[in-house]
């Protein structure tokens, strides 16, 4: 089975996952979030197989380029699900972030992105690109869980249901913070003196990236700290995220520089 198959697999058991639980929330059935659960836990097994196949294939880490970066995020996002569902049970934000899933790897799929394998630059042959990128990947993944249930918090007409967001939220920042620090900071400046000779050159993705970093230190600091929670504490987040975002897209795509390749 070719990677491309597995992929085509792949996004539709992450669609047919998302319709079943946006279903299990607005039809209140209950059951049938076990079965989005079935159905994205089945999806992430095949990706995890494509992104495997891939890696074979091409001889490097499947993140090299954006084709390559967005089905390792989509396939990230839809871990973290899993991992807090399995440990706070949050079918309500199930649906929105495979939805999320479900957008990325259409980007990835689309014929805006390249997906030819080819050959790394040299500044990317090296095994500082395997922790570097997954680790920052995977904490920005536990980021868009908190952007979902910081969303659903300020629409949340119960104090019961804020408090859940509030506490979903909180545990997927403490979960991607350390994450998105280590492999974004600094495996990131370890890597840029091996392969620059400078730990930092204010290249505006490391720019944003330190601007991701301080949000959700804010963020973090101010419910730990100053003890905020609620609506102040969900603003901060989608805040973040947002800041993420731009990390990712628009700084590839607007600004140019030394991480223009990726």
């Amino acid at each position: 089975m070719t990677e491309a198959t597995l992929f085509t697999i792949t996004f539709i058991l992450y669609i047919f996952s998302a319709l079943v639980y946006l279903v299990a929330v607005f039809a209140k059935k209950e059951k049938w979030a076990k079965t989005g659960l079935v159905l994205a836990a089945a999806g992430l097994v095949l990706h995890t197989a494509a992104l495997i196949l891939r890696t074979v294939v091409s001889g490097h880490a499947p993140f090299t380029n954006m084709y390559e970066s967005l089905s390792f995020l989509a396939w990230a996002s839809v871990a973290a699900l899993l991992v807090l569902d399995w440990k706070l049970r949050i079918p309500r934000v199930a649906p929105y972030v495979m939805l999320i899933a479900v957008g990325i790897v259409a980007l990835a799929s689309s014929p805006l992105m390249p997906k030819d394998a080819t050959p790394l630059v040299p500044a990317l042959q090296s095994y500082w690109l395997w922790l570097h990128v997954s680790v920052t990947l995977l904490g920005e993944a536990f980021f868009a869980v908190a952007f979902v249930a910081s969303l659903l918090y300020l629409r949340a007409d119960t104090e019961e249901k804020k408090q859940k967001m509030d506490a979903v939220s909180y545990r997927a920042v403490a979960v991607g913070f350390p994450l998105f620090t280590l492999g974004g900071l600094v495996f990131g400046m370890v890597w840029a003196y091996k392969a620059w000779g400078t730990y930092w050159s204010w290249d505006p993705k490391e720019v944003w990236s330190l601007i991701t970093w301080i949000v959700f230190a804010l963020y973090l600091h101010t419910r730990i700290v100053m003890g905020w929670k609620g609506k102040r504490s969900a603003l901060i987040a989608i805040l973040g995220f947002l800041a993420a975002l731009f990390t990712y897209f628009g700084v590839n795509y607007l600004l140019a520089g030394l991480h223009s390749y990726v």
